[in-house]
């Protein structure tokens, strides 16, 4: 069996890949998606940062012209960011629940 980092990292390599294809919204979807699953299976923020810029950087190695870096470098950012939105959004609840829990 697969371990939770591994899975996904095999999940995210060709959503990265497709995404930097077609650039639509159903990559920015799917990432937000396969973000929440991570977290769900206790993959960290780290790793998951650590996984896309990996794998980023695989890409980077096979640009053939300099002007593509830029184009590629913008898509894939907010490919992460929205894959790292839902970290965020857990966050946000955990620190919400976590005010109101203290007296005032």
């Amino acid at each position: 069996m697969t371990d939770p980092l591994e899975r996904f990292r095999l999940d995210y390599a060709p959503l990265l890949l497709r995404h930097l294809a077609r650039r639509d919204e159903s990559g920015l979807q799917a990432a937000y998606q396969l973000g929440r699953r991570a977290m769900q299976e206790s993959v960290g923020l780290l790793d998951v940062v650590r996984v896309h810029n990996d794998l980023f950087l695989e890409v980077l190695a096979t640009v053939r012209h300099l002007d593509e870096v830029l184009d590629l470098t913008e898509t894939a950012s907010t490919l992460l960011i929205d894959l790292v939105a839902s970290f965020e959004v857990a966050q946000r609840g955990f620190m919400d629940a976590r005010r109101g829990a203290q007296p005032e």
